[in-house]
């Protein structure tokens, strides 16, 4: 697996952040380094105006500190927008450990991280993401308040896997309401690629329902244990994305749709939990509209985690958390006719509505 975020070659050499493409105004970054765990951490903090900045920390043997910085930066920029556009007063940051979470990742590491988060003193609230655990989290509370997902018998809100997942079925519904006329997903043939633990679950869902759902991974292990579970088919070919289903669901790590992609891709929606799944979100949203295809806005459908950490910040019941995910259907019916009257893409009608709320807040406070 790959994270297929923009390549070296194409950054031109720019300045280190600056100059980036993917910086976006962020108010801050921090590189966080110590020789004695190894730790090679860097957190983005892209907007504050509408809260202290929530965003879970990834850890991954990225290629290059380049793709590091990189993804830092998309993802942080993403969860201002994901914090937005469900309510949430929340701003937007991320955080990513280079290395390899299976052999590198220690006790020591994570609390020496912790520490670094802990100095920002508030304005970064930690969680877990792709390469962590909910225990890791525990012992980042060791050190710091500013962590939240932790376990349940912590006071925390647990895993929020379950409820990503929860808000990603949510907003497929939604979409194929809109592209096929009915939420019903009984006899739709679906592919989710990546099933982690978000996918795992909504496999759960898409079955129980009666889809017709084909799994992909790298892990070999994880195929034979979900399709065993839920009677789901195994892809074996060479082309995933030209795939003959309906709908096509990403859960794995970002730009799975970029120039190499985008042509081959056969699914009328796509709507799955990665982060970031436009490679460039105008040129790729643009082509996906022209191809007639409904993409379900990642930023929105995957923010059931996000709500459900929030529960720990704002003392809000398991009840209201279920609504508020539950209500990512009705918002992104709302985004897919914006898009419509608009003639814009799904990111673009998405991504509007989000920053007007930054905007509003903004002049509040001037």
């Amino acid at each position: 697996m790959t994270t297929n975020i923009i390549p070296v070659n194409e950054m031109h050499k720019v300045d280190p952040v600056f100059g980036q493409i993917s910086f976006d105004g962020h108010e801050q970054v921090v590189f966080c380094h110590d020789k004695d765990t190894g730790l090679k951490a860097i957190i983005g903090i892209h907007n504050t105006i509408l809260g202290p900045a929530l965003g879970g920390t990834r850890m991954w043997n990225y290629t290059n500190e380049w793709e590091a910085l990189n993804d830092v930066l998309r993802l942080s920029r993403g969860m201002s927008f994901k914090s937005s556009i469900s309510g949430l007063n929340l701003g937007g940051g991320k955080a990513v450990i280079i290395g390899d979470a299976k052999t590198q990742k220690t006790p020591e590491l994570m609390r020496r991280f912790g520490a670094f988060v802990h100095s920002l003193s508030g304005k970064y609230i930690t969680a877990e993401d792709v390469g962590m655990e909910t225990s890791d989290m525990d012992t980042v509370r060791e050190v710091t308040p500013y962590v939240a997902g932790v376990s349940e018998s912590k006071g925390g809100s647990g895993n929020p896997s379950p409820n990503t997942a929860y808000g990603v079925y949510m907003g497929m519904k939604a979409a194929a309401k809109f592209q096929f006329g009915t939420e019903n997903l009984e006899g739709k043939k679906i592919l989710v690629q990546g099933i982690g633990h978000v996918g795992e679950i909504l496999v759960d869902h898409l079955t129980k329902e009666g889809a017709l759902v084909t799994i992909s991974d790298i892990n070999q292990d994880r195929l034979l244990d979900v399709s065993s579970k839920y009677g789901s088919k195994i892809y074996t070919g060479d082309d995933v994305y030209g795939l003959d289903v309906d709908i096509y669901a990403p859960c794995a790590l970002g730009a799975t749709i970029n120039n190499e992609t985008i042509h081959r891709i056969k699914a009328k929606v796509i709507a799955g939990a990665a982060n970031n799944q436009l490679a460039n979100e105008l040129i790729h949203g643009q082509l996906l509209k022209e191809k007639g295809i409904i993409y379900a806005p990642d930023f929105l459908i995957n923010a059931g985690g996000v709500i459900n950490i929030y529960s720990e910040l704002a003392k809000i019941s398991k009840e209201e958390v279920k609504q508020k995910t539950e209500n990512i259907y009705n918002t992104a019916l709302e985004i897919f006719h914006l898009s419509d009257i608009n003639k814009s893409t799904t990111q673009q009608a998405a991504m509007s509505i989000a920053q007007k709320r930054i905007d509003d807040r903004k002049k509040e406070k001037a």
